[in-house]
């Protein structure tokens, strides 16, 4: 192939479909597990299976130890493997599903994956996958996955096209990153000045399912639950002092209606047809009064905000009970600013009788122990002393605040105050809530987090689901809503300083997550490690996934020359314009400087050129042993010299050689001088006789 190319001196030569490479085709499979990788836990198992098995399934028959199916095979297993999805999804069309189909749909490519052609399309298939992945994950871990399989795939784009190149992984991925570094300067200004759009992964995702995080009901043992859990909920940087721990109640939902043990939403939210996200709510200096908070999605609409806020970013809105919620569910990570105001009114300056019977609803019976300790509270004080005693009751009698809390009997209320006196959040909330009611005292409760730990640098704070809080809201006459937190009388630690020196003597705190960095606070390394990362991440979430429309006419309208849509369309062609300027000089002086590289290419060329001015064209895809013979037979008295030149171009190409490549490059221009010289002889010895000829 080398002798090929050389000799035809690049002429281009047209080539049958060859089959498809194995160190190809292993690159592709490689990337193609990987790009499974960010969707591990969406996923269904059998999916998985099916495509790691069709996977091998090729991997084998190019071994040659199966045979690939055949049309009718394919067809059925094909029939069989769709059967399974529609079965498994029931009717469901989303986003999400329509993720799952499409991985499906790679997986069964590899069944009719045999020619270079099928390559290419395999190839730009798993590039959009690497795309569909950036739906579901966006951290920056996840994105270097993509972009790792991404890089799987152009090494095996090399293999490909250039299998004369050396072959091995260290020379591939070399090359990769030479193509990187040319080309990273170009992608950066295009990524900070070309007019920003909206991005793939802004679409609605709507599921129905919550991800992570609190839901729109509790029931006693929810939270608890949620708080073995150290996932992160959101984050939020202020523009001023940061509030104290005690202080740090981010509300979320208002429950008013109980059924039995659970507590709902009294009111539905309405139906909203989904949009785009606005994702980049946050721009420009934060005021001293602000703060922006980056939320983990859930895929609900409730934002999380500290009381007394009032929306200044447009992707939230405020709603009824001083709560907020995005325009659409959050299935993407969303960020938001607020503003703290003191001065904002806690609630109407008194209850409608519609609103009171909402926040004095109970069941019609049940928990007759603390309807009467209601009663007896309502007959010694009024609605403030019976707020008073009743949080006396949790401070001075022995209730424990606990993550392992018993099974409750079917009369649950009953058995907490009165007999096990041990619960979570969710269980006291839920108790307070019930007896404040049933003393005539209209009250809620209010689910969102407590707490907050400061992230790297302390320049934001991490807000984790393990901070996951219930705490209850009861209505005093001229003083609107007012916070009561049971949890607070029970385990003060736990508003002060967190969960963890709350549940420190039962040692309950994260024991099922034996990998979480959370769960070991006492190794200082360790936590530095996970919030230099958390750092990192944070970071790439506000500026890189987050940079949008808002983001970048912020950031340009920093820049002199007051920078619009029109001047950055100007910007970006002349960075496109100039990019392919340097790329293509830079072509040029590369393809110069190989041909110079090149000597033994050159020694060939000149070759050529001594046997065309003899009169020998040289002729397509022609062997230097025929152009020799073709030499001889013009000019035999070169033929002997003609013929040793021709064996050792062969020899250079095709037969290694113990000589060093100077001394051979050395041998053949000696050779090639004197094939010359004879050519020039034969040439002079030719002329007298063409000139006696015409004289006769």
């Amino acid at each position: 192939m080398k002798l090929t190319q050389a000799f035809s001196l690049g002429r281009e030569a047209v080539e049958p479909a060859n089959a498809l490479p194995s160190n190809a085709l292993l690159w592709l499979i490689g990337s193609f597990a990987i790009l499974l990788a960010p969707q591990w836990d969406r996923l269904p198992i059998w999916l998985v299976a099916a495509c790691g098995i069709l996977a091998v399934w090729r991997w084998l028959a190019q071994e040659g130890r199966v045979r690939l199916p055949g049309r009718w095979l394919r067809t059925g297993i094909m029939l069989v493997l769709i059967s399974v999805y529609v079965a498994t999804v029931q009717g469901r069309f989303t986003v999400d599903t329509a993720a799952s189909f499409f991985v499906l749909a790679v997986g069964l490519k590899w069944l009719e994956t045999r020619s270079t052609r099928d390559f290419y399309v395999l190839f730009f298939i798993l590039v959009y996958l690497a795309g569909v992945n950036f739906l579901f994950q966006q951290n920056i871990l996840w994105s270097l996955v993509n972009f790792l399989a991404v890089a799987l795939l152009l090494v095996g784009l090399q293999v490909l096209n250039a299998p004369d190149l050396p072959s091995d992984m260290p020379s591939g991925w070399r090359r990769l990153g030479g193509l990187l570094l040319k080309t990273l300067p170009v992608v950066v200004l295009l990524f900070v000045f070309f007019p920003r759009m909206a991005p793939l992964w802004s679409v609605p995702l709507v599921s129905g399912e919550a991800r992570s995080g609190i839901s729109d009901t509790m029931r006693p043992g929810d939270i608890s639950n949620l708080a073995q859990s150290s996932e992160r909920a959101f984050r939020a940087t202020f523009g001023g002092e940061i509030p104290a721990y005690r202080d740090r109640y981010w509300r979320g939902l208002v429950l008013d209606y109980l059924d039995g043990e659970t507590w709902r939403q009294g009111r539905e939210e309405g139906f909203r047809r989904p949009g785009r996200i606005a994702m980049d709510g946050g721009v420009g200096t934060l005021g001293g009064s602000e703060y922006d908070v980056l939320m983990e999605p859930t895929d609900q609409r409730w934002a999380f905000a500290l009381e007394g806020s009032s929306p200044v970013s447009d992707n939230v809105v405020e709603e009824g009970d001083d709560l907020f919620r995005f325009r659409r569910p959050a299935d993407s990570p969303m960020r938001y600013r607020l503003r703290l105001d003191e001065s904002r009114s806690s609630g109407n300056a008194e209850l409608s009788p519609a609103e009171r019977r909402r926040f004095l609803q109970l069941p019609a019976s049940g928990n007759p122990r603390a309807r009467e300790l209601a009663r007896e509270l309502d007959q010694r004080f009024s609605d403030e002393g019976v707020v008073d005693s009743l949080l006396s009751r949790f401070r001075e009698q022995e209730y424990f605040y606990t993550l392992r809390p018993p099974a409750m009997p079917e009369e649950g209320i009953d058995a907490l105050l009165f007999d096990q006196k041990r619960g979570f959040c969710a269980h006291y909330a839920g108790a307070t809530t019930f007896v404040l009611r049933a003393a005539g005292i209209p009250a809620r409760v209010v689910v969102g987090y407590q707490g907050g730990e400061p992230g790297a640098g302390g320049e934001y704070l991490i807000v984790r689901q393990y901070d996951a809080h219930a705490w209850v809201e009861v209505w005093l006459d001229g003083q609107g809503w007012v916070r009561v937190d049971p949890t607070a009388a029970i385990s003060p630690a736990r508003i002060e300083s967190g969960l963890r020196d709350a549940v420190a003597e039962e040692g309950s705190f994260l024991e099922d997550e034996v990998l979480s960095a959370q769960k070991y606070g006492d190794m200082a390394l360790v936590q530095w490690a996970s919030l230099q990362l958390d750092r990192i991440n944070y970071q790439w979430q506000r500026w890189v996934v987050g940079y949008q429309g808002q983001s970048q006419m912020d950031l340009m309208s920093r820049l002199p020359g007051g920078f619009g849509l029109r001047e950055l369309g100007y910007l970006t062609a002349g960075i496109v314009g100039g990019g392919l300027l340097i790329a293509g000089l830079f072509s040029a002086l590369q393809l110069r400087r190989g041909e110079r590289r090149d000597d033994f290419q050159k020694v060939l060329l000149s070759w050529h050129r001594a046997c065309e001015s003899a009169g020998v064209p040289v002729r397509q895809g022609e062997t230097p042993s025929t152009l020799a013979d073709r030499l001889a037979q013009a000019r035999p008295s070169v033929t002997e010299t003609a013929r040793r030149f021709a064996r050792m171009v062969n020899s250079h190409y095709y037969k290694p050689s113990s000589e060093s490549d100077n001394q051979e490059l050395r041998r053949m221009r000696r050779l090639l001088g004197t094939m010359k010289r004879q050519l020039r002889e034969a040439s002079q010895r030719r002329q007298p006789h063409r000139e006696s000829g015409s004289a006769s």
